[in-house]
């Protein structure tokens, strides 16, 4: 078993992707001709987003669309970058919510949190020291 990949389902995904493409400098790897469905060059593993009908289609009990829910939802993205400020500001400037600003942690590690348009928690984090 390997992890393959993560999709995130939104209520736009050309929007989606070109928001990570402006805040976070991420490529694109493609969106298919629907629009209904992209991918993130992200390294190893890729990051794709999905349309909520996409969801609705694959399996019937529906799910908790994250940009409509007022408190983001119980899990994150973590993008590492050597300079979380800059990162952090020009998610900021590009549309994100600011949930925590860059700090250090007792273990080294400097950690913000912002919030997406579509609704998903990205950790902006330096690597993991050790």
């Amino acid at each position: 078993m390997k992890f393959g990949y993560t999709i995130i389902y939104v209520p736009d995904v050309a929007a989606s992707l070109s928001f990570f493409e402006t805040a976070f400098g991420l490529q694109r790897r493609f969106l298919d001709d629907s629009g209904m469905y992209g991918e993130l060059e992200t390294g190893a593993t890729a990051l794709a987003f999905a349309a909520h009908e996409m969801g609705e289609f694959n399996y019937s009990t529906g799910h908790v669309a994250a940009h409509s829910s007022s408190k983001p939802l119980g899990f994150e993205i973590a993008l590492v970058t050597e300079n979380v400020a800059q990162a952090h500001a020009r998610a900021v400037a590009s549309g994100a919510k600011e949930l925590a600003a860059p700090s250090q942690k007792p273990w080294g590690q400097i950690v913000s949190y912002v919030r997406c348009p579509d609704g998903v928690m990205v950790e902006l984090c330096t690597p993991v020291i050790g």
